[in-house]
């Protein structure tokens, strides 16, 4: 089974966290959601989030994939945790997925995962201009080897459909997008 960690900051896009950890959950990912400390979190629009453990306690767990939800101040703390970065640097040199929604690419800036890459962002979020040799495109969800990145709330929903196609193909996709009843493109 597919594990996934995402990480749960204070102030973090609610929107976000839980589409994703919900559309994970459907298609039967593993999913382990740790809050910064061992605190509530309380997310950018006051929904309070109750995270299933805290970051010190699956530090030095495997996982498939790590996801960064957005938000403000919550991509800030996530870009600011020396222990996340780490983690996320651990994942895409031992050819593990790495994603981030919104304004939580700077979390994957920070580390030196967007250089020589392409990647979107919330616009205005990131500094374009300081990662060496990054490809901004202004696109929903990129894709760029093992880095995910999408635009913000209202491209929650692909991003996560999108990470389930990326660690479980796209007949599981299919498989979780069918009941959803999205509109047809």
């Amino acid at each position: 089974m597919a594990s996934v960690l995402i990480p749960l900051a204070q102030g973090c896009e609610e929107l976000e966290a839980v589409t994703v950890i919900d559309i994970l959950r459907r298609a039967g990912v593993d999913v382990v959601t740790a809050g910064l400390d061992d605190q509530p979190v309380r997310a950018s629009r006051g929904t309070v989030l109750i995270p299933d453990t805290e970051l010190d306690a699956v530090r030095e767990n495997t996982f498939d994939m790590i996801v960064l939800p957005g938000g403000l101040p919550g991509a800030d703390h996530l870009r600011d945790d020396l222990r996340l970065r780490e983690m996320l640097i651990k994942n895409v040199t031992e050819r593990r997925y790495v994603a981030a929604i919104c304004a939580a690419p700077r979390a994957l800036a920070a580390a030196g995962l967007l250089d020589n890459h392409r990647a979107t962002s919330f616009p205005g979020s990131i500094d374009i201009a300081a990662i060496s040799g990054l490809t901004y495109v202004e696109e929903p969800v990129v894709i760029d080897n093992l880095v995910i990145t999408s635009r913000g709330p209202g491209t929650a929903m692909d991003f996560a459909l999108t990470l389930v196609e990326s660690l479980l193909g796209k007949q599981k996709r299919d498989e979780v997008e069918a009941p959803l009843q999205r509109p047809a493109a």
